[in-house]
């Protein structure tokens, strides 16, 4: 009964009513990106760092892995002390530095990753095989389209070169074997990979046993919190970072994404509320006689307000699902946008679903419906009987 009279009450404006629940829509499709704003990147960067199973990362003493250009020093003594230990599953060294490719009349520079095929987590292979020969290499397609070669080619590179004296150092020819896209590099960032005994003869005396950063995987049920404090203890040379650690460090320097959405996402919840509020005032307000008359013959005032909160939340709950839908859709064209900042991982979501998000939009949503009836439906049920039917027999 209750039901059938909410719905006849919305049903009796029905342009007013349609054009609220698109407004309540559009409120909806901000909360749900906010949501997913705020709790996204983290689950995205804490899927992209353990993507490959790596739980620790070993970096030179002081810094982030690739925070700078530093490495580590004695790496091959350090990865046999990794590989000794028995909570320890895999250690991959990563050695970091750049190639220069001579093509068309220009030099075409890429960020170039020495590291052991085997064991490798720095990239997933598209197309071809792993670099296993001491002169293969493998690209992604920023680096393939730039040097203007494919998979099968042999290209010239150098891992130094002097602008002034227009000389490179460290040359040598390789072939590409592999299409690879890397996992932890930004958007459209030229790269390669390369076998980490290459790279370092490329480079020289100055790359001799050196590695920028070891990722280690531990076997299953190791504490890896536990295996942190002991390697931390064990080599006090470099800085033994975690993925939990590491978390922490991505919350701090994306707070101010979080403390936006949470602003926006309150903004548009009240937008809601308020719009909800005002319609189900004015539609009140228009059956005050009514209501009165219903008064008069006996019907309990809770009856009342509760087909009056009935209406309220009826708009929201009609008014989520559309949001819903707007909200993944204008939070896959943000991402799209956002996903262009320089520096990010071409793999991080901005705004990621996650069932959680939805549930917790849509209870706000449904909570939020249900106190935007509360002041009208308590204000036209609390009317004197009496005074109000006289108002409205003499208006």
């Amino acid at each position: 009964m209750l039901a059938t009279l909410a719905l006849a009450s919305l049903l009796r404006h029905r342009t007013r009513t349609v054009l609220a629940i698109l407004g309540v829509a559009v409120s909806a499709a901000m909360l749900l990106d906010m949501v997913m704003l705020s709790s996204g990147m983290r689950e995205s960067f804490r899927g992209l760092l353990l993507s490959q199973g790596f739980q620790l990362r070993l970096s030179p003493r002081g810094t982030l892995p690739f925070d700078t250009e530093a490495t580590i020093r004695g790496a091959d003594s350090l990865l046999a002390v990794l590989r000794a230990r028995p909570t320890v599953a895999v250690a991959s060294p990563v050695l970091g530095g750049q190639l220069h490719f001579p093509s068309r009349g220009a030099t075409v520079t890429a960020s170039a990753l020495g590291v052991e095929p085997a064991v490798q987590g720095d990239y997933e292979l598209v197309a071809g095989r792993q670099p296993t020969a001491a002169n293969e290499i493998v690209a992604n397609d920023a680096t393939l389209r730039a040097i203007g070669h494919s998979l099968g080619d042999t290209v010239h590179a150098a891992a130094g070169y002097d602008p002034q004296l227009r000389t490179y150092s460290g040359e040598r020819t390789l072939r590409i074997v592999g299409r690879v896209r890397f996992i932890y590099l930004a958007l459209d960032q030229r790269a390669v990979a390369l076998p980490i005994g290459t790279l370092r003869a490329m480079g020289g005396p100055a790359s001799a046993d050196r590695i920028s950063l070891a990722m280690v995987k531990l076997r299953p049920g190791a504490d890896v919190e536990r295996e942190r404090a002991a390697l931390h203890a064990l080599l006090p040379r470099v800085t033994v970072t975690s993925t939990a650690q590491a978390l922490e460090q991505v919350d701090q320097r994306l707070s101010y994404f979080r403390q936006l959405a949470v602003i926006l996402g309150s903004v548009s919840l009240i937008v809601g509320f308020l719009l909800v509020t005002t319609l189900v005032t004015v539609s009140v307000n228009e059956r005050i006689g009514e209501i009165a008359v219903m008064r008069a013959i006996g019907v309990h005032r809770w009856r009342i307000v509760g087909q009056i909160l009935l209406e309220s939340s009826a708009l929201m709950v009609i008014a989520a699902p559309l949001g819903l839908a707007l909200g993944l859709v204008t939070a896959r064209w943000l991402d799209s946008i956002l996903a262009r900042f320089p520096g990010l991982p071409e793999r991080i979501d901005f705004f990621l679903f996650q069932p959680r998000a939805a549930w917790t939009a849509l209870g706000l949503l449904v909570i939020s419906g249900i106190l935007a009836g509360v002041y009208p439906s308590w204000r036209s049920a609390s009317l004197p009987i009496a005074v109000t039917l006289r108002q409205e027999a003499v208006g």
